[in-house]
Parts: C-alpha cells; sequence; structure tokens
C-alpha cells in the first residue's frame, strides 16, 4: 500500500455552532483515510482547526501506533508570541508527540506564514480543509493546493 499524505488548513476561529461538531467529522474523516491509505498527516500548528486536527491524529496514533505519522510544518520557532498560556500549553504538547517537524523560518518574518502554506501542500496527496472565507491564509492555502493539482476536500 502507499504511504499517501494529507495535509490540514483551516481557520484559527471557528463559530461555536460548528466547533462542537467538527472534532467529530475529523474523527470520521481521518479514519477514512486511514483506509485509504493515508499515513502521514500535516499540520501547521495554528491555534483552532490545526490544533484540533493535530490533537484528532494524536489520538490515531493510540490505535495504530507508529505507522499513523503526524508531522507538523510551522512557520516559524516563535509562533506562539502572544498566545493564551493555554494555548502555549496544548501547542507545546502536540510539538512534543509529533514525529517530526519543520519550520519555515527561524523567527517571524512577513514571508513565513505563506512559506508553511506551501511547505503543508507540497507533496501531499489530499488537503483537508475548513474554510468558510475566500480571503486569508487558509484560502490562500486552498488556491496554492489547486494550482499545484493536489484535491481538496473541505469540510
Amino acid at each position: 500500500m502507499d504511504r499517501k499524505i494529507c495535509c490540514f488548513t483551516g481557520h484559527r476561529h471557528i463559530p461555536h455552532d460548528i466547533i462542537l461538531h467538527l472534532p467529530e467529522k475529523l474523527d470520521s474523516l481521518i479514519d477514512e483515510l486511514i483506509a485509504s491509505g493515508y499515513r502521514e498527516f500535516r499540520c501547521g500548528g495554528a491555534q483552532g482547526f490545526d490544533t484540533i486536527a493535530a490533537l484528532k491524529v494524536l489520538e490515531k496514533k493510540k490505535t495504530f501506533g507508529e505507522e499513523i505519522k503526524l508531522c507538523l510544518y510551522l512557520p516559524c520557532k516563535d509562533q506562539t508570541r502572544g498566545w493564551s498560556e493555554s494555548a502555549k500549553r496544548a501547542y507545546s504538547m502536540v510539538l512534543e508527540r509529533a514525529d517530526s517537524v519543520s519550520y519555515a523560518a527561524e523567527a517571524y518574518n512577513s514571508g513565513c506564514m505563506h512559506a508553511r502554506n506551501r511547505a503543508l501542500v507540497d507533496g501531499s496527496d489530499l488537503c483537508v480543509a475548513f474554510c468558510l472565507s475566500s480571503s486569508g491564509g487558509t484560502a490562500y492555502t486552498l488556491l496554492y493546493a489547486k494550482k499545484q493539482g493536489v484535491p481538496v476536500r473541505i469540510l
């Protein structure tokens, strides 16, 4: 079976009525993807959708073990500056449990977010997105995926 790669992209802020059901939808989708041969899951480390997706992949690792990989593609090493303490704790927990971590830049700069988004997509076989807007980083990532010929699945 080929080792397929899925990247996740989505908004940091998720409406309350949606966030209640999103983890369940992601859980089912990740099960479906694993059954279809996906083994590497890429997340961008942001708050919101990225964190939910990463936590769901970590849950799947409890069942599937080392067969499933969580790979973090982060914009910079100081990504959490300005975050709340609880958000920083969740980020640290995901970072510690990830199978690999790569950074687009040492420190924040004006292009590091887009560089991270492109790295997430490059080499992926599928891009799963939670997107409610036609502008911003998630929309940019979806457009980039489509231009690269990577299929997109929007939740």
